[in-house]
């Protein structure tokens, strides 16, 4: 995998680059003191992943990410808490807050390499074909695989896709978020935010901004919080 820095603070750029080097298997193609440079750049190189600063002059990280292509990943990394639901709703890989920890960033760039290996498999046109009130029927390789709803940790929207984490695996399919949290049973599952939807059953802690299913960390919506805690927490206040 390989990837790009886009930040406006050189030393920002330069701690960013050593906690990279630091990682395997991902290699930095360039950095950016700005997302025009940035942009320019992309118009004639592949680039897998954009670890991007939000606040910068001219125009923000957050600007710049919806004027990328849908096949570019992206992880912000800023000092601000206050865009992380955004970033979501950008389809962001992950969302670091700077200083960034080296364990953090592993964790991300994992996430992204193993989200690029996925959608450069024939995987992405495995399709959900029918599904009962237990189960989906994923046609993937020319074959039928039962996928158990009791089975689904959450799904998550990625691009033009969604991936199915599941007990034993990730699954990924050519689908949008809304169609098949239409599909899955109403009285288990949730949407969470515009990129989740969430198996109750498995939630093992939240706040007023995130839910934590063993060690994935997913956003809350603002727009949704409040079904969240009707439905999940029984009416919970949730106040800051």
């Amino acid at each position: 995998m390989n990837c790009i820095i886009v930040d406006d603070e050189p030393l920002a750029r330069s701690e960013m680059r050593s906690l990279i080097t630091e990682i395997s298997n991902i290699d930095i193609l360039g950095e950016f003191s700005n997302a025009p440079s940035a942009l320019d750049f992309l118009k004639d190189n592949d680039v897998d992943l954009i670890f991007l600063d939000i606040e910068m002059p001219m125009v923000t990280g957050l600007e710049f990410a919806e004027m990328l292509p849908k096949k570019s990943l992206i992880i912000f990394t800023t000092a601000y808490s206050q865009y992380a639901l955004k970033s979501y709703e950008l389809e962001a890989v992950d969302y670091l807050l700077k200083p960034i920890d080296p364990q953090r960033l592993e964790k991300a760039v994992e996430k992204a390499i193993l989200y690029t290996e996925l959608l450069s498999k024939d995987t992405v046109k495995n399709t959900v074909e029918s599904n009962t009130a237990d189960f989906l029927f994923i046609k993937a390789e020319r074959r039928f695989y039962k996928i158990s709803f009791s089975d689904i940790k959450f799904i998550e929207g990625l691009k033009d896709y969604v991936v199915i984490h599941t007990k034993q695996q990730k699954l990924i399919t050519a689908m949008n978020l809304k169609t098949i949290h239409q599909k899955i049973s109403g009285d288990t599952f949730i949407r969470v935010s515009k990129s989740y939807v969430v198996n109750m059953n498995y939630i093992d802690s939240f706040d007023n901004h995130n839910i934590y299913i063993e060690d994935s960390e997913i956003p809350l919506g603002e727009v949704y919080r409040a079904e969240f805690f009707t439905r999940f927490a029984g009416g919970l206040l949730n106040s800051d």
